[in-house]
């Protein structure tokens, strides 16, 4: 686990992020070995990796004053992610109890509330770019709330969205799909695992799943770059102007939580170095080339990598991955 005490350095924060959705705790079961608790959540999670990454990030979350939500409130702030007002509520934190296979894959069972103060507090108006998914969207009463921060924000920020399903919370998939589709048409950016394509559409290969939420390049919104993750198999990524493939890492895999959390982050982190963040930018976005996008997905694949070569959801500090590039 990275030191907590020693924040990622940069001279100023990169871009201004706000980050929406559950903060919680990770209780992690693997075969014959006691729980361990992590700090988790995937948009908490997606926080902590842009943190770590240098950039100035806010996260709504709601999380309780007991002491689960002491300890998740210091393991964000150690990597910079300030809480917006109405995150700390009285009572308890929510938990997710991750079972750990063989493969290193989790399958999660969930004691969750999610709900968002009412009103919801007014975000940073500086923010270039929010990003959301998970349970938060798709779970009510708080998923309502979600949707329409997205919309009100669309105005100034590029709109990030990962549905990271988890059906055990959810109806049927039937039911399900019109939710997720109507988070994709306000979104700029979205990550989409096969494993959710599978289970969203399991008549739809994956690829034509992703590839068909693209929205032309001539209208004003909708998502400019749609990725999807295939686990082992590196990820595959869609814009206008085509497709790009970028191949795994060889990694001794931990296990995978987090994963695709950390992948989203370093998006929209990669993005931001490509100065592709913004609502002044959307039309740049749209008119993405293909050698930046495979830029940005490798760089995506990379920290991911990193992320499942540790226990828990630990993604990398920018100085972690420059001491990588460094190696022979």
């Amino acid at each position: 686990m990275t030191v907590e005490s020693e924040r990622p350095h940069a001279a100023e924060p990169r871009v201004c992020v706000v980050v929406v959705g559950e903060a919680l705790v990770d209780q992690v079961e693997r075969p014959g070995e006691p729980v361990v608790e992590h700090p988790g959540g995937s948009p908490a999670n997606v926080a902590l990796t842009l943190g770590r990454l240098g950039h100035d990030v806010h996260l709504l979350t709601r999380l309780g004053d007991d002491e689960r939500g002491q300890d998740v409130t210091r393991h964000l702030d150690a990597s910079g992610v300030r809480l917006l007002a109405g995150s700390l509520v009285t009572g308890r934190t929510s938990t997710a109890l991750a079972r750990i296979g063989a493969d290193g894959a989790a399958q999660y069972e969930f004691d969750l509330h999610w709900e968002l103060p009412d009103p919801v507090p007014p975000l940073p108006a500086h923010a270039l770019c929010l990003h959301t998914g998970s349970v938060a969207a798709l779970l009510e009463p708080g998923a309502a709330q979600v949707v329409s921060i997205s919309q009100d924000a669309g105005a100034g920020a590029t709109i990030s969205y990962d549905p990271n399903i988890r059906p055990v919370l959810l109806g049927p998939a039937a039911q399900v799909r019109p939710q997720v589709e109507a988070l994709v048409a306000l979104a700029d950016v979205v990550k989409l695992s096969d494993e959710d394509a599978c289970w969203l559409s399991p008549a739809d290969d994956p690829e034509q799943l992703a590839a068909g939420w693209l929205v032309p390049g001539s209208q004003p919104r909708g998502p400019a770059v749609v990725v999807l993750t295939r686990g082992s198999a590196g990820a595959v990524a869609f814009c206008s102007n085509g497709r790009v493939e970028v191949a795994p890492l060889p990694v001794t895999v931990s296990d995978t939580v987090g994963a695709g959390d950390s992948f989203s982050g370093a998006l929209i982190d990669a993005l931001a170095t490509h100065g592709l963040l913004g609502a002044d930018r959307r039309a740049a976005l749209r008119a993405i080339d293909l050698p930046t996008l495979q830029d940005v997905v490798t760089h995506a694949v990379r920290v991911a990598a990193v992320t499942v070569s540790r226990p828990g959801a630990d993604p990398p500090t920018r100085a972690e991955l420059a001491a990588q590039r460094s190696q022979p």
